[in-house]
């Protein structure tokens, strides 16, 4: 059984970093991906998913210090449903993105200039090119 997902994204707002017993760190945060395809009319649509991501541990520290609203983002991990009864009772849902592994692939500089350190890692090969028609699988 797999169970992978890979997105790039942006960051939709600074991580909401909380410490549990133990010091065990956990990060949240809202990433957004997003689709352009034109309609049947010809029209440019864009359309984006908001996905939650949490990551723990060092990776939540990590994001702590360095992850911030707007920077674009490769993460790697697993989807996970989980459940809740709301204050009325009712069963509530959600499903998050449990992050295995992520790189920044760009940097917000308050300033708004471009960054000026060339060493961020660089953006995973992840082959193909841009045909879409011929896919892998």
């Amino acid at each position: 059984m797999v169970n992978k997902v890979i997105l790039i994204g942006n960051v939709g707002a600074d991580p909401d970093v909380k410490y549990l017993e133990g010091g065990v760190a956990v990060a949240r945060f809202s990433l957004a991906t997003s689709e352009v395809y034109n309609n049947k009319n010809g029209e440019r649509v864009t359309q984006t998913e908001w996905h939650n991501i949490v990551l723990w541990r060092n990776l939540a520290q990590i994001a702590e210090k360095y992850v911030k609203k707007g920077m674009m983002l490769y993460v790697e991990g697993r989807l996970r449903t989980r459940s809740w009864d709301d204050q009325n009772g009712v069963k509530r849902y959600t499903t998050e993105i449990y992050g295995d592994n992520f790189q920044m692939l760009s940097r917000k500089q308050d300033n708004g200039e471009k960054p000026q350190d060339t060493s961020m890692p660089q953006a995973p090969d992840l082959g193909g090119s841009d045909d879409s028609d011929d896919l892998p699988f």
